[in-house]
């Protein structure tokens, strides 16, 4: 395949991301905590996007293709946190899903789950099932970059552009999740069905609660994950999970069945780990699956509109 210079689909769903958070960013400046970093953040993404990519127009190959793509993956962890400083300004929306959750279950999974199942074996499978998050983006974006190089730009913006849809439903969704809701509330009220409204409380409070689960290696990567980068945003729906479901049908779609497999088991375990570790609503786990679902069929369909190359999907 003979490459073309221009800038990747992939690259500009992110720069069309960055585009309508900066102007939502403008009309809400005088109520954002933080509109500085966030200007730069974006100032240093497009930059950094436009010098890979005439990087790449000098030396066209597939290491400075590789470039472009990593950078754009490793972007990932700076825009999840921004989402919160904007959804932050909005009244929290916990006591509502908290209910939600308690009509349809009858208790809230997430705070009886670890507190039913003590097994140190559950707990590490379960954290290796969330910590895995990371690995299988990589591995799904590094089998379509070697394996299949002309499809990599399409897998690329089905992941990249499941990211941002899940980005733009959190920023204008503001519900932190169970780890911080039980935390501002009380697991004792929680556990009375009591749910009030917490209104702006996580503007200025991020603290939560501990990681659940019997202390071993991948009980504490959870824990690093969730201080290096966790905020008290993004809970519905799952993003985790959404993400995992987009890169299921990935690996199916490769025709690999070693891939598929060996991601599946790993997908079921993050399904229940995401309201083990409390970080999500059992609610949160199954609209996931529902979204990302949606998400890879749209932008499937998307991708095959805008380039009519339907032999390479």
């Amino acid at each position: 395949m003979k490459d073309k210079k221009g800038l990747y689909l992939f690259e500009q769903a992110m720069l069309l991301y960055a585009a309508f958070t900066l102007v939502l960013m403008l009309v809400l400046w005088s109520r954002l905590p933080n509109p500085l970093p966030m200007l730069t953040l974006r100032v240093v993404a497009v930059a950094a996007t436009v010098a890979l990519w005439q990087l790449y127009r000098w030396r066209p190959c597939k290491f400075t293709a590789l470039l472009r793509v990593v950078f754009q993956l490793v972007l990932l962890g700076s825009w999840y946190p921004d989402t919160y400083e904007t959804n932050r300004i909005f009244l929290n929306l916990d006591h509502i899903f908290a209910d939600w959750e308690q009509a349809l279950f009858g208790c809230q999974p997430a705070l009886l789950f670890s507190q039913q199942c003590t097994s140190p074996v559950v707990s590490e499978l379960l954290c290796m099932g969330y910590v895995s998050y990371y690995p299988m983006i990589g591995a799904v974006a590094a089998y379509y970059f070697f394996k299949t190089y002309e499809r990599m730009p399409y897998a690329l913006f089905v992941i990249l552009g499941a990211f941002f849809l899940f980005y733009v439903i959190f920023i204008f969704l503001p519900v932190a999740g169970p780890q911080y809701y039980y935390e501002a509330v009380g697991t004792g009220q929680i556990a009375q069905g009591s749910f009030p409204d917490l209104g702006h409380y996580f503007q200025t409070h991020q603290t939560s609660l501990a990681t659940p689960g019997a202390d071993g290696l991948f009980h504490q990567l959870v824990q690093q994950a969730h201080v290096a980068g966790e905020r008290p945003t993004a809970a519905f729906p799952s993003s985790h999970v959404g993400i995992a479901v987009v890169l299921l049908w990935l690996a199916r779609e490769s025709r690999s069945r070693w891939l598929f497999f060996s991601l599946l088991p790993l997908c079921v375990l993050m399904f229940f780990a995401t309201f083990y570790i409390q970080a999500h609503y059992a609610i949160d786990a199954i609209a996931g699956l529902i979204v990302g679902t949606l998400m890879y069929f749209v932008l499937r369909h998307i991708y095959r509109i805008i380039t009519n190359k339907t032999s390479l999907i």
